[in-house]
């Protein structure tokens, strides 16, 4: 059966093996330093922006809600809102859905 299957022959010694271990440690170092500037970093900074702004909301502040909802403070308590969109009319929302505070005197101008 030999006559149907060509012999196949080592062609020489390789060369000296490359030293793959460091090669994955700087890699896996270089994959964690890429996650944590573009990924963790940028989320944990607006994390931290997001809740100073709730932190720092009061009664008479003018907002907006995450779903575009414009008011102003009427009253709030540590998990809600309470915000007045027209006169007269007041909506109450989780104090985490304050998307921004606006300057003063923002919803007269709209």
């Amino acid at each position: 059966m030999s006559f149907f299957i060509s012999p196949a022959f080592a062609e020489g010694a390789a060369g000296a093996p490359m030293e793959s271990g460091m090669f994955n440690i700087l890699f896996l170092v270089g994959f964690g330093l890429i996650f944590y500037f573009f990924m963790w970093r940028p989320q944990a900074k607006r994390a931290k922006e997001h809740k100073e702004l709730l932190n720092g909301i009061s009664k008479g502040d003018e907002v907006i809600t995450a779903g575009g909802v414009l008011g102003k403070v009427v009253n709030l308590n540590d998990d809600y809102v309470v915000l007045e969109v027209c006169e007269g009319t007041e909506l109450t929302f989780q104090k985490s859905h304050v998307s921004a505070a606006l300057p003063k005197g923002t919803l007269k101008s709209i």
